[in-house]
């Protein structure tokens, strides 16, 4: 099922009768690391109704015969195979090992085919491209494998800006912590706000962090992804980056960069766009501007003072490239910003009840649209 951009998306598949949307399918692989996994494991697999919370019922899927190694050489036997996706209506990959392997396609395409939702966090977006579910379909996946993502899979319209993207029976989140914000969207979808919110004092996290997947902003600035490839450390362009994360608030360019490496400009690019996923000088940009969110967070200099802290040439310049990416303006990021601070530590001054409000017989939140 694609995306007709003329016409809209096509009708959903009505779900299969042996399949309940409930029933949620996480499938499990060697290589995958381990907190991604962790993720929809702990939002799906805990019985929570003490708190207010519908339970849903979870098979850990082993998507390859195991033991299935993970993160720090742990080893996970999952007590399903790969056939149980076939009774899920909700099936997550939470993390594919590797953004160039071929993953289980054929099963994710069966089970979307019979009404399934399927749902990839962070690098589980390129199993679904790989199965074909994202043709012609808005996406994100983590902000550094974004253009690798658009590259392989040039129907797909991939938005590195978004925190996750609800497509209907396709949904994808960015990197890491994200895909907390998307399970929690699933969840205020199949059964309320009010669910949702209990679900996220229980976990004690903000019910949302940022827009809502479909472009709609919800008031919460948005927060990027700093993070690199755990393995740039055995890399020689490791030093470099290091120098260029330690000297934001100085003018330099992706020149720059690739004299300290002692490689030619097109050499350095292809470099680290291969190891990164990214091109050099979007990443740059990206660093510059998460620079820009910390200080705007913590400190009180005014904006132009924070381009020029952050190595912007001026302030229109942080300007553009602020909204781009985080979707408002500086000024109105720090608002956003203090108005949670006060908001939380209000929160905070408030009696504790066992860090959720007792519920009121009877009252259901209703699903957003």
């Amino acid at each position: 099922m694609s995306q007709d951009p003329t016409h809209g998306p096509e009708p959903a598949v009505k779900l299969a009768a042996r399949r309940r949307r409930e029933i949620v399918a996480v499938l499990l692989f060697s290589g995958s690391p381990m907190f991604e996994s962790s993720i929809p494991l702990s939002v799906f697999g805990v019985d929570r109704q003490d708190a207010g919370v519908p339970r849903y019922r979870l098979l850990a899927c082993a998507g390859e015969e195991g033991p299935l190694r993970t993160t720090g050489g742990l080893e996970l036997r999952a007590p399903y195979g790969l056939g149980a996706i076939s009774r899920a209506g909700t099936v997550i990959v939470p993390a594919w090992r590797s953004i160039t392997g071929p993953p289980p396609a054929a099963a994710l395409r069966r089970a979307h085919s019979e009404g399934a939702r399927i749902v990839g966090l962070c690098t589980g977006a390129f199993a679904l491209g790989a199965a074909g579910l994202l043709d012609g379909r808005p996406a994100t996946t983590h902000w550094m494998y974004a253009p690798t993502l658009a590259k392989r899979y040039p129907s797909v319209h991939v938005d590195p800006r978004e925190l996750f993207v609800d497509d209907g029976d396709i949904l994808t989140s960015a990197g890491t912590a994200a895909g907390i914000d998307l399970c929690l969207h699933i969840v205020r979808m199949d059964h309320g706000p009010e669910a949702a919110a209990a679900l996220a004092r229980r976990l004690v996290l903000p019910t949302r962090r940022g827009g809502n997947g479909n472009g709609a902003d919800s008031g919460q600035p948005r927060h990027l992804d700093r993070s690199l490839p755990e393995d740039i450390g055995a890399d020689p362009l490791a030093e470099v980056v290091a120098w260029a994360l330690e000297h934001l608030h100085e003018q330099f360019d992706v020149e720059t960069l690739a004299a300290r490496a002692y490689m030619s400009r097109r050499t350095f690019d292809r470099r680290f766009r291969a190891l990164t996923g990214s091109a050099p000088l979007q990443w740059l940009i990206t660093q510059r501007v998460l620079q820009a969110q910390r200080l705007l967070e913590v400190s009180d200099y005014s904006v132009d003072e924070v381009a020029g802290r952050c190595g912007f040439r001026s302030p229109v310049a942080l300007r553009g490239h602020f909204r781009r990416q985080l979707g408002a303006s500086p000024a109105a990021y720090r608002a956003a910003y203090r108005a949670r601070q006060q908001e939380s530590a209000a929160g905070r001054a408030k009696p504790v009840t066992d860090g959720f409000s007792p519920r009121v017989p009877g009252q259901r939140g209703r699903p957003v649209a």
